[in-house]
């Protein structure tokens, strides 16, 4: 069965800095029409960082669409022209001060598929060097370590509240197992 709607046109409603909001009219496999409205974004990456001892480095920052501070993997936005490993070098070295180390990439995970074209781009790293934190100007962020297993733990009880961290723990956890 043919699932694809087909675009018959498309109008950008908003033009912002990292989102991009439309309003598509297209047809339906059935040959009805009907709208969809949807964000381009340019990507991002997320990196879970562990250190030899097997703890995760992750951030903890406000996020003001929740009024609350969440607990995050590094990770961030791709920047126009940049590919996703040197962006995910780049928010380490941001964020929490990790430079080099074996980046290995494990996946792309689409954050919200039927509203938002963000697809990001998840690492792991190990065997990494720490240095200073160098954040952008609205950036505010504390960095802390998590056992790998407590972090899992967290996120199975509902208290890792982002998909991406949640996404990129989990299955470098499963990795990690797999390895044993």
């Amino acid at each position: 069965m043919d699932m694809t709607e087909k675009k018959i046109s498309e109008k950008l409603i908003y033009d912002g800095r990292i989102i991009h909001l439309y309003v598509d009219e297209i047809e339906l496999p059935n040959g009805k029409p009907a709208m969809r409205e949807y964000i381009r974004h340019q990507g991002a990456v997320c990196v879970v960082p562990v250190t030899e001892d097997g703890k995760v480095i992750v951030v903890d920052q406000f996020r003001y669409p929740f009024g609350r501070v969440t607990t995050e993997i590094p990770a961030g936005k791709i920047d126009p022209g940049e590919d996703p490993e040197t962006a995910a070098r780049r928010e380490l070295s941001e964020e929490t001060g990790i430079e080099d180390g074996e980046l290995t990439f494990i996946g792309e995970f689409y954050s919200s598929p039927a509203i938002l074209t963000e697809i990001i781009y998840m690492y792991t790293v190990k065997n990494f060097t720490r240095g200073e934190l160098h954040t952008d100007p609205d950036e505010f962020v504390e960095v802390r370590e998590i056992p790998l297993d407590e972090l899992v733990e967290d996120i199975l009880a509902g208290r890792i509240k982002d998909s991406k961290t949640q996404a990129a723990v989990l299955k470098t956890a499963m990795l990690r197992s797999s390895e044993a």
